[in-house]
């Protein structure tokens, strides 16, 4: 099935309105921001014969932890310590909101995919438009799993997009049921729990390029569904590399701190848009049945009713406490096989650091976990596009999955040179050398 791609939200276009003034009010803040960041910065010039050394890393500015944290002392974007943009990265409150509203919407014209699920759902993706004709059939794949309620016009989606073509990958957004305008033709959502659309979505992407290394990122929510795949699928995922941001990690926890002082604003805007997606499919819910509380969901106050009134019974749980409990992606970090970088921020009011699972990620030699000091949910105002800019962590995902890519490349070409060592002469025509991808 093919649609048109999602047209900006009102919601996005009163970002637009207000950005422009406010960027006019702080031209000597963000001076002295990217001053304070260019002296802490390692100088790379230096007199004849001076020995220049790296400053060490992981930086004390961010807590680092896993077996693969080696690799970070040749990204440059870590070269610097961590900056909070003055201001409007004081609180993280300040800081979620602030990025929410004023964040830059970057323009990519997007192409949206239709895929019926084989309950009868379906699910969005939105391709950046003109990739078939501009990049070569084995350019790395990136998959996008945005928050709760998220989808392609969300502007940390549209930032990581930019970036992901601006180095030659072909970028796709997957947007669960009912988000971003994908269709809702049965009576069924998602939750942190189903991961069958995204494995359908995983295949779909392999199957269309078969030549490609394919990499996922999830943020929140997404994030959270991306690792509970990465688990269920172990040593047999497909994917080369994976990240996730923002993880709530563990929803009991994280639903503590939902319902306390300032958070309740979240709970409150989260469920508005639960309930407005909810409404605009209302009469597939009509004739339920058994212990769906459809007023409660239609009605919902916070996200915990959502849940309670739909989502855990949809998906088979005895209660939310239940849901939450058994959906929770702390459990799967043990079972993930390939490579997976895990950013959180330490005052993150969503996703709590004490949910963090460290324990387990550092008991696992495939993961990776950066950990800043500030940066909300969905934050990280800092770096050197702040304040209206990408987040701090695109720069580091993006060498992060080019790390993983370039790796893989090279493991690829070490495997044909053996394999053609390996042959004799007169037998080498003979031979087909297959590259596992």
């Amino acid at each position: 099935m093919a649609a048109a791609a999602p047209t900006p939200s009102p919601f996005v276009a009163s970002t637009r309105r207000f950005a422009p003034r406010l960027r006019s009010l702080l031209p000597a803040a963000a001076m002295s921001s990217a001053a304070a960041a260019a002296a802490s910065a390692p100088n790379p010039s230096s007199g004849a014969g001076e020995e220049v050394q790296a400053p060490p890393l992981p930086h004390s500015t961010l807590e680092i932890a896993g077996a693969r944290q080696g690799i970070l002392s040749g990204f440059s974007s870590l070269r610097a310590p961590y900056h909070a943009f003055p201001v409007f990265a004081s609180n993280r409150h300040v800081e979620t909101i602030f990025a929410a509203f004023t964040r830059s919407l970057p323009a990519v014209k997007l192409r949206r995919e239709c895929l019926r699920a084989p309950d009868d759902g379906a699910v969005a993706l939105d391709w950046v438009s003109g990739d078939d004709r501009a990049l070569p059939r084995d350019a790395p794949v990136l998959i996008l799993l945005p928050g709760l309620t998220g989808g392609s016009d969300d502007t940390y989606v549209r930032h990581m997009l930019l970036r992901a073509r601006s180095k030659g990958w072909r970028g796709v957004v997957f947007n669960s049921r009912g988000c971003a305008d994908s269709p809702v033709t049965t009576a069924k959502f998602y939750s942190a729990s189903f991961t069958g659309d995204l494995r359908q979505v995983i295949d779909h992407v392999l199957g269309r390029y078969p030549l490609s290394n394919v990499y996922a990122v999830g943020w929140s929510l997404g994030a959270n569904i991306l690792v509970r795949y990465l688990g269920e699928e172990s040593d047999k995922c497909p994917l080369s590399g994976a990240v996730s941001l923002c993880n709530p990690f563990n929803l009991v926890i994280a639903d503590e701190d939902f319902h306390k002082g300032f958070n309740n604003i979240y709970d409150k805007a989260l469920a508005r848009a639960l309930r407005n997606i909810f409404k605009k499919h209302s009469l597939l819910f009509e004739d339920m049945e058994g212990e769906y509380d459809i007023p409660k969901a239609a009605n919902a106050k916070t996200v915990r009713d959502f849940d309670e009134g739909l989502t855990r019974v949809s998906f088979g749980f005895k209660s939310v406490d239940d849901y939450y409990s058994n959906s929770s992606s702390s459990d799967s970090i043990k079972n993930v096989c390939i490579p997976l970088l895990c950013i959180q921020a330490d005052n993150d009011p969503i996703a709590p650091s004490r949910g963090i699972p460290r324990e387990d990620i550092k008991a696992n030699s495939n993961c990776l976990l950066i950990v800043t000091p500030k940066g909300g949910h969905l934050g990280w105002v800092a770096g050197d596009e702040a304040p209206f800019g990408c987040p701090w962590t695109d720069p580091i995902v993006m060498e992060y999955l080019e790390y993983l890519q370039n790796e893989k490349s090279s493991t690829a070409k070490n495997n044909i040179s053996n394999e053609h060592q390996g042959v004799s002469e007169e037998s080498a025509p003979h031979i087909a050398v297959h590259v596992q991808r």
